[in-house]
């Protein structure tokens, strides 16, 4: 089981992964877009793409974020709604989760 300290460098890593992949979306998103109309379509659609996952990338970004405040809090691995302790199983598959499997269960069920 890691301990706090590793659970905060694996997140502290992947929080700077994201943001170095968010700004290379950024770059990406800023390029002039060709004079050409089907490659103006196909760039599009790529963009699209880059999108989707630049949002996914904020989302987890936030979900770090908020895991970070909740260790130096000291409530990490601390369900937010039941207040029951987060399964080590669960926190190493999602270092980030801030809800226990029942919690998170019962909120994709609604």
């Amino acid at each position: 089981m890691p301990t706090i300290n590793e659970r905060k460098t694996q997140l502290t890593k992947r929080l700077g992964e994201l943001e170095a992949r968010l700004g290379g979306i950024e770059i990406e998103l800023d390029k002039p877009m060709s004079q050409d109309w089907e490659d103006r379509s196909a760039e599009r659609e790529g963009d699209e793409v880059l999108e989707s996952m630049g949002n996914s990338g904020l989302h987890e970004i936030a979900m770090i974020t908020a895991a970070l405040e909740r260790i130096e809090n000291g409530v990490y691995g601390n369900c937010i709604k039941c207040d029951e302790q987060i399964l080590d199983a669960r926190l190493d598959l999602l270092p980030h989760t801030h809800l226990c499997r029942n919690c998170a269960a019962a909120e994709a069920a609604v």
